[in-house]
Formats: C-alpha cells, structure tokens, sequence
C-alpha cells in the first residue's frame, strides 16, 4: 500500500497544525470534483431510452409512494382487455425482476460515489513508556497514489456507471421484447383453441353419423374408421393446443408481475391482421449499428479499459511510497523536555519489476474488448439482415393466407355447400373439404403469429433487450488496477 504517515506529539501544535492544513486544503480540492447521489439513481437515461426506443415509461419503485402509484396504473390497466403496448406496460410496472435490475443500477452509482472520494485518513495514538521516559506519538496516515490517481480513476467510475445505466435499458427492451413473444403466442394459442373447438363439435357429429350409416350397411369400415380417426386426432389436437395456450398463459403472467386476482386478465380471442404495408428500412444496419444498447455498452467498455491503461502507464513506477513527516516530543526521568523533527522517506525501488506486468495486462485486456467490439459489431449487422429478410417473408407468407388462400377456401366451401344441396356431391365430399378448410384457417394463425413474432424480433435486433446468447452481457471480469503492490 502507498501511505503517507505524519507522526507528532500532541503538544507540537505547528508541525500538526501545517499538516492538518496541507491535508485540509488537498481533500477540499479533491472533494469539489467529487461525484454525489443523483436524485434519480440514474434513472433519467434509462426512462429516456424505453420513452425513444418503445414508448413505455418506467419507475424505479424505492418508496411506498411509488409502489402505490404504479399498483394503481397496474389496476387501471387490467380492466380491460389486453394488447400487446398495455401488457408491456403492465410488465415494465410490475415485474419484480425489472426492480432487482434497477437496484443494481442503484449500486452502480454508489459504486461510483465511493470511488470519486478521496481515501480515508488513518489515525492512530501510541503511547512508549520505559526506563522513566515517556514518549507520546500521533499518527495520520493516508494514501498517496489513491489521492494522484482519483481523478482517473473517478472518470473510469463514472464509464462504469454509464455502463450499468445501458444495462438497466438493456433489461428493460429485453423484458418488453419476451412479453410482446408470449403475448403473440399466448393469443394465438387462443384463436386456435377456438378454431379446433369448432372442429371437434363438426368431427364429433361426423362420426356419429358415420356410425349410423355403418349400422344400416351404407358406409363401409374403412370410411367409418376414417371419421372415426378424425375426430380423435382432432381431440387431442385440441387437448395439446389448449395446454399450449394454458403455459403460454401462465408464463405471460410471469412476466407480467401478476398473481391471485391479477390472474384474471383478459386476452382477445383472435391475433390482428397484418398491416396492409410492411415496414421499409432500407438502413436497417445502420440503425442496429446506433441504437443497439449492447453495442453501446461494449463501446463503453472500449472507452474505461483505454482510460484505465493511461492510469496503469502512470502509476507503473509508483507502486510503493511510505512518507512520514516526525515532530516528536520526549521527557526524561528527571523531567526535562526535548524535541525532534525530521522526516523519514521510502520507496520500493523497480529492480525485478518496472510495471511491465501490468502494463502488458492492461494492453491485452484492451485488444481484447477492441476484438469483442469489433465482432459485435459485425454479428449485429448480420442479426439486422436476417430478421428484416423473415419479417418480409413471414409478411408475405402471411398476407398470401389473408389475400388468397382463405378467401379462396371460403368461396369452395359456399360451392360445395350449394353443391351438397342439390345433391350434386355427397356429405363425404362436404366433410372432406370441411377438413381441408379447417387445416387452410390453422395454417393462416399460425402465419399470423410467426409475422408478429417476426416483428417483434425485428424491434430487438435494432434496438436490443433479446435473450439470444449474442445479445447477453455481463459484467467485465479484467481491469486494470491503479494501485497495489508492485510485483506479479
């Protein structure tokens, strides 16, 4: 440790008094550029960002006030049916999880707060008695390379808080993006427990009637077993459906922040249809490459290990400095009185290492980030590439079903109604297409959801907050050190 030690009798008061003033005028100075707490907990910049990025706003809830107020918004929008925007307002409310990642955010700044104070004086007392005499010191001592470095490494704190505030967006866009996927699936999951509900009445009356035309002998086995089958796949495809809709359900709630009576919330029946024009973003990577929220935070990192490596080239060759300032006072056993001044220095000279260890650390660490940096950068183009090419085709897919295939499959099933009414086709033949249509409307949900899916990844390959591998971050885990021992 780097220490500076003033040691001086009690009664020595010009010595002690120029030190206590050196040492009062340096930490004045220091603590003018200190950071403090904001009122927010840095909650602005992420309340800016999901205001811009999806048009939802968030509380940090650290009093009962708030708890209150956003209970009550919570309450206001369960009362009506839910889409897609109210649920992830609901969620960024009310989602405990969110909370736990703001009060990291909370630590962050008191992180740091503390590293832009100045380090804390040690006093001590001590008291040598023996042969008759008596000798009394008074230690301060504090570290010197701390207070040389604090405004580098206070920059470097206040990198790190940025950090954790793009951290806390980043949790944010990444909660609102898991609801808008469940939300889809969930009513999606709806609209096809409907669809097959249906189907298994018109199935279940199929084959009865199948049953009876094989009691007078004017079905044969094969075809009875055929409506037969019919109606039991269709009854476990809606037991499977039923249960998909049930977990997706369940797990919307989850991340909605809801239990006991909040489980009561409502969903519509049905997906809406696609927009009538798809989105045109011909400067899709441009617009990933700037807002991506991990992106910026990798950026940040880059910036705090490029300010830490100037501190470690500052400090390489400071790495222990003991300074001790002597006013001492010491009576004699015939009671006579003496004084001595002088001052006491040293250093630890870099004979086996100059700091090269540290420096060489600090200079990979930073290649490294540059590296990382650099292959996000890429991959987060690629990633904007690929989910505009599936919003597209999940577009078309989806508007081919609503523009042709089912308008198509409505106007055979008229044909064959009519047909069937003057006896131009059987009832088998009207079953047949019955089915076929039931399998076309499936078919047309499904392209619903895979489109909203599809948009709703879109919107987190350009903004960030997805739960794939590629856009997780953590905390960096190598930094270089202003001070210690020198060494390996």
């Amino acid at each position: 440790m780097t220490n500076i030690d003033y040691v001086g009798h009690r009664r020595s008061l010009p010595v002690a008094r120029r030190h206590r003033a050196i040492l009062a005028v340096s930490i004045s100075l220091l603590l003018s550029g200190c950071a403090t707490f904001s009122p927010d907990g840095g909650m602005t910049a992420v309340a800016d960002i999901a205001s811009n990025t999806i048009k939802k706003d968030v509380i940090a809830i650290r009093s009962v006030d708030d708890a209150q107020r956003a209970d009550d918004s919570v309450k206001r929008l369960l009362h009506r049916t839910l889409n897609v925007e109210t649920a992830v307002q609901i969620a960024l409310l009310n989602n405990r999880g969110l909370q736990a990642a703001y009060n990291e955010l909370a630590l962050a700044e008191a992180d740091l707060v503390q590293e832009s104070l100045p380090p804390n004086p040690t006093f001590s007392i001590s008291r040598i008695a023996g042969g008759g005499t008596v000798e009394i010191e008074r230690q301060v001592v504090g570290d010197i390379l701390a207070l040389a470095t604090l405004p580098f490494r206070s920059e470097i704190a206040r990198q790190r808080f940025r950090q954790a505030q793009l951290r806390a967006a980043l949790e944010t866009l990444r909660l609102a993006s898991d609801v808008r996927r469940f939300y889809y699936r969930a009513v999606a999951a709806n609209e096809l427990v409907g669809l097959l509900t249906d189907a298994k009445s018109t199935a279940e009356s199929t084959a009865k009637l199948a049953s009876k035309l094989g009691e007078t002998g004017s079905l044969n086995k094969l075809d009875q077993a055929r409506e037969q089958v019919f109606y039991a796949e269709t009854t476990a495809d809606l037991a499977s459906t039923r249960q998909e809709a049930t977990s997706s359900r369940e797990r919307l709630a989850r991340l909605l922040g809801l239990w006991d009576g909040g489980l009561a919330f409502r969903l519509p029946k049905a997906l809406p249809v696609p927009p009538r024009r798809p989105s045109a973003l011909p400067l899709i990577e441009v617009d990933a490459v700037t807002h991506r929220i991990d992106l910026q935070i990798a950026r940040i990192e880059l910036v705090a290990l490029a300010k830490a490596l100037n501190l470690t080239e500052a400090s390489r060759f400071v790495t222990l400095l003991d300074v001790a300032g002597i006013a001492k006072t010491t009576r004699d056993p015939d009671g006579s009185r003496f004084r001595e001044r002088g001052f006491d220095i040293q250093f630890q000279i870099p004979i086996f290492d100059g700091g090269e260890v540290r420096v060489r650390q600090a200079s990979e660490t930073y290649n490294q980030a540059f590296n990382r940096l650099t292959e996000k950068a890429v991959n987060v183009r690629s990633e904007a590439r690929d989910a505009y090419r599936v919003y597209r085709s999940t577009y078309e897919i989806a508007g081919q079903y609503q523009r042709e295939v089912l308008p198509l499959r409505k106007i055979i099933t008229e044909e064959m109604q009519l047909r069937f009414s003057s006896m131009q086709v059987d009832v088998f033949a009207l079953l047949t297409e019955a089915r076929q249509r039931i399998a076309s409307l499936r078919a047309g949900i499904q392209a619903k959801r895979d489109f909203w899916l599809a948009q709703s990844d879109l919107q987190t390959a350009i903004n960030g907050g997805g739960s794939g591998d590629t856009q997780k971050e953590s905390r960096p885990t190598t930094t270089a050190q202003a001070g210690g021992g020198g060494g390996h």
